[in-house]
């Protein structure tokens, strides 16, 4: 090659090399956050990860590359907590059931009747009790909790109509519950006879008769489409179930103060999406279920609610409970 194009041909190399180390630069600046979440793309509490993605561009643009991975498409279900805490993973959701593992003051929110409904969930985690749980979280588990998403209220779900109006009006109701001993447990407080099935076998269950009765939130039902092996809900409203939006303590730490402000806001603004939209959804899937053919009752829910606290006050589960907190927590009004 002539010395004078090569001369050229060197230049142009150079200019293009410093005109593209910003953007390196840029890249490699951006803190990487991939999100794992089991929720499908059609579920608010997918959706709700592309707000929480939105308000981090407005509020921290260039900062952050944020990455969604739903359908446990990146780490399978109840293994993001060890992958956080690892610093393997930078956010996930997790539940009470997940966080009670490892600190037992998480297990009185997977009794019954614990929570009233949604505002009273949203101010127990966002006022003193809920700090107090996320303080031994984050110390324990090496995950720090952002916000509260409201996952759904369990209701009862019969294959056969029948009269419920206490608790006694299910003896012999063979009443599916995922199989671990706090789920069937709380089937057993409830009155009926609990059954462990899986998920997944919950439909022929009920269609065949081997279950009379299922528990789920109602934007399940509809999901499932348990609708079409079933004839009755009766609204218990018996656990108030919630998800929160957690972020690795590593990950956390290696924030400046005003990211991880900004990182706050976008996992609040997060969950009101979420909530707001689920509470939405659950008000509109009765009609949805009345015009499937299903009847909906409102049992005496206050002789639900009482025998179901008993049955958990006298029990050994209610024993790695803090003492005074079951008290602490029904008196926020």
């Amino acid at each position: 090659m002539h010395p004078f194009f090569h001369r050229i041909l060197t230049a142009t190399l150079a200019c293009s090399l410093l005109a593209a180390l910003p953007t390196q630069a840029m890249a490699q600046s951006k803190t990487m956050l991939r999100i794992s979440t089991p929720a499908v793309p059609q579920d608010w509490h997918a959706k709700m990860w592309t707000v929480f993605k939105e308000s981090l561009d407005t509020s921290a643009p260039g900062e952050f590359d944020v990455q969604i991975y739903p359908s446990s498409s990146l780490f399978k279900q109840a293994a993001e907590p060890a992958a956080m805490a690892r610093g393997n993973l930078e956010l996930s959701t997790v539940s009470a059931a997940d966080l009670s593992r490892q600190v037992p003051y998480f297990s009185v929110f997977t009794a019954g009747y614990v929570l009233r409904d949604v505002p009273h969930q949203q101010k127990v985690f966002n006022g003193p009790i809920g700090e107090e749980g996320f303080k031994q979280v984050s110390e324990r588990m090496g995950i720090k909790v952002l916000a509260t998403a409201y996952l759904g209220t369990r209701q009862l779900v019969l294959r056969e109509p029948r009269t419920v109006k206490t608790p006694a009006d299910l003896k012999g109701i063979k009443l599916r519950m995922p199989a671990s001993k706090e789920w069937l447990f709380l089937g057993e407080s409830l009155g009926a006879t609990a059954t462990p099935l899986s998920f997944g076998e919950v439909y022929m269950g009920l269609k065949t008769g081997t279950i009379d009765a299922q528990d789920n939130p109602l934007p399940t039902v509809r999901a499932a489409r348990l609708y079409e092996v079933s004839k009755q809900v009766v609204l218990t409203g018996h656990l108030v179930d919630a998800l929160f939006i957690a972020i690795s303590q590593k990950t956390w730490d290696g924030l400046k103060p005003a990211q991880q402000a900004k990182m706050q806001q976008a996992a609040q603004a997060a969950a009101r999406f979420n909530n707001d939209n689920r509470l939405q959804e659950e008000k509109q899937i009765l009609d949805f279920l009345k015009q499937q053919g299903l009847s909906i009752s409102t049992p005496d829910v206050n002789a639900f609610r009482q025998q179901v606290t008993n049955a958990y006050k006298a029990s050994d589960i209610a024993k790695s409970w803090p003492p005074g907190l079951l008290d602490k927590i029904q008196a926020v009004r």
